[in-house]
């Protein structure tokens, strides 16, 4: 094995160029290959990426042996078939989130990497980066006491077009699958921080969510109780002006993160609010490199130690949140009367 990990990338869209200049910046890894359906495309990528081996097809980036790692950034329909296919292939695989379209499809990617015991891990970049693991630390050292609620939102208002995928049933619109899996993710992470554990797993989930003219969720609420009565009120929506946030209220305290998902996105400092006693005290956490680059690591580190899954993303975690967006999106399509 080389000293670097050779990366392939699969797809050219906007998160495979963000993924690509963060490869570049990463002193684990290095980009040997692009895949796309197009040539013109892929070409057009490996030129502004510095990329030597360009195939117009996945089936080909797959079969290049200079990929070791791959990274699926195909819009969310595809993702299982090209883990799949990549797992078997013998190629590492880094899938950007939602791993896959529902909890079925999750267990099935899950079963295939195990049994060509192949690297797998659902790609939320903010798992990896030293704020997340600062923000672990502080409530497990339970600065605000014992968690009680958690509040995590991802929103935005995107100008409405058929045509974009966000609004798309057909390829995975809606604002649950595509951001909602955000909030879902950090609240089961905290809800298991506060207990020890890596993550926590609900035992009641209640939603409530606006179905748009397209047939996607346009925006959403979710509440889940997790073991010990922590709660937590989820909301995401991709026509709504709201926040990017996480608090979590304890007994002693509550902590914001202003940043919980995009970490800064760039090296350099982020902070995580404590509000105790009436006071607030800002808790720096520095970054030697960007949010993707850490992700980029992580997968490397993982390889490095022959290790088929990352403890920043395990496959249990991925699959208990897969669980939660498919009771998610089903009690909003099939409201009880």
């Amino acid at each position: 094995m080389n000293s670097k990990i050779g990366w392939g990338i699969l797809s050219t869209g906007r998160i495979a160029h963000t993924f690509a200049l963060s490869v570049r910046r990463s002193k684990t890894g290095c980009l040997t290959a692009v895949g796309s359906r197009s040539f013109k495309s892929a070409k057009a990528f490996a030129q502004t990426h510095e990329i030597k081996n360009t195939h117009g097809s996945y089936e080909a980036l797959l079969a290049d042996p200079s990929v070791e790692a791959v990274y699926i950034a195909t819009p969310h329909p595809s993702h299982a078939e090209w883990v799949i296919r990549a797992a078997k292939a013998g190629k590492a695989v880094l899938c950007e989130k939602p791993l896959t379209m529902n909890a079925s499809e999750a267990k099935k990617v899950v079963a295939t990497a195990g049994k060509n015991k192949t690297f797998l891990m659902e790609a939320f970049a903010y798992r990896c980066h030293p704020q997340t693991a600062q923000l672990i630390k502080l409530i497990q050292s339970k600065v605000i006491g014992e968690v009680r609620l958690i509040q995590s939102s991802f929103c935005f208002n995107a100008f409405y077009n058929p045509l974009n995928r966000l609004f798309s049933k057909k390829l995975g619109g809606g604002g649950i699958l595509d951001i909602g899996c955000y909030p879902v993710s950090i609240a089961r992470l905290i809800a298991g921080a506060a207990r020890g554990k890596a993550f926590a797993e609900p035992v009641v989930v209640k939603a409530v969510g606006h179905i748009g003219q397209s047939g996607v969720d346009e925006w959403a609420m979710a509440l889940l109780r997790f073991p010990g009565d922590v709660l937590a009120e989820i909301t995401c929506g991709i026509r709504t002006q709201g926040e990017v946030i996480l608090r979590v209220h304890g007994t002693k305290g509550s902590i914001t993160v202003p940043e919980p998902f995009g970490c800064g996105i760039k090296a350099g400092k982020t902070s995580i609010l404590v509000h105790r006693n009436g006071k607030t005290e800002k808790v720096v956490v520095k970054s030697d490199r960007g949010l993707y680059t850490y992700e980029a690591d992580a997968v490397a580190r993982a390889l490095r130690e022959d290790r088929p899954q990352s403890p920043s993303m395990t496959w249990a975690d991925s699959l208990g949140n897969s669980k939660i967006l498919d009771g998610w999106l089903k009690a909003i399509r099939f409201p009880q009367m």
